[in-house]
């Protein structure tokens, strides 16, 4: 007997794995090319999610939006010049996107530790960059718990081979630095967060409404930020 409300069994779909989610939405090229328009169609899709998202007391205060992407590596190559960061060849590096505490001193030393563990890991610590961001649509609930955030750069050990270790490696890293950090009582810790830590995707999150988020991220704008996915 299948639930009330719901169409018959039929192909791939059983009516009895309906149940209630958050909204997610999914858009992808099946032949793999990637392009920033891709990314447009995936803030699109959220911008139609607005039903399954919520506001808290205020309307301009999200309980989280974000996009996940893959690496847009020519957009991460183009920036990181100016950084003096070199990246080494595609897959052999990987971000971060870790929200900070907004306190300058605790975030020194919050990222010091990071570093550290990133070097006992056998990695190579490549550098930060200050995420892009505009709080001015933002509601006053947000803003007062707004972390700083920032993107870190991973070199890849030469000595791993395999591309599923290399991302095993970085999970381990993630949740060192959060027993070191989060856990561990740091001044700022509460603050300390990874969205991602990969070499293959990225998120870019926060505690936004659906139409906030690009709004907020302006790194979503550039032609030069492309996936398939």
């Amino acid at each position: 007997m299948r639930p009330v409300g719901f169409p018959e069994k039929q192909g791939l779909y059983d009516p009895q794995f309906e149940h209630d989610a958050c909204g997610i939405g999914f858009v992808v090229n099946i032949k793999g090319e990637k392009s920033h328009k891709i990314v447009q169609q995936g803030i699109e899709i959220l911008l139609n999610l607005e039903h399954r998202g919520a506001c808290g007391c205020e309307a301009n205060t999200g309980d989280g939006a974000g996009i996940l992407l893959q690496m847009p590596d020519r957009f991460f190559r183009k920036i990181c010049t100016d950084l003096n960061i070199t990246l080494p060849e595609s897959k052999n590096y990987a971000v971060g996107s870790v929200f900070l505490p907004p306190d300058k001193n605790q975030r020194e030393a919050i990222e010091k530790v990071c570093e550290k563990i990133i070097e006992q890991e056998g990695q190579t610590f490549l550098g930060w960059r200050t995420i892009p961001t505009d709080n001015s649509t933002l509601g006053k609930t947000a803003v007062s718990c707004e972390p700083h955030m920032r993107h870190l750069f991973i070199k890849r050990n030469e000595k791993i081979k395999d591309d599923i270790e290399f991302e095993r490696k970085l999970y381990v890293i993630r949740k060192l630095c959060d027993s070191a950090i989060r856990y561990a009582g740091m001044k700022g810790g509460q603050y300390f967060y990874v969205a991602s830590m990969s070499y293959k995707t990225i998120v870019y999150k926060g505690m936004l409404t659906t139409d906030q988020l690009e709004k907020y991220y302006s790194d979503l704008l550039d032609p030069d930020v492309i996936s398939a996915l």
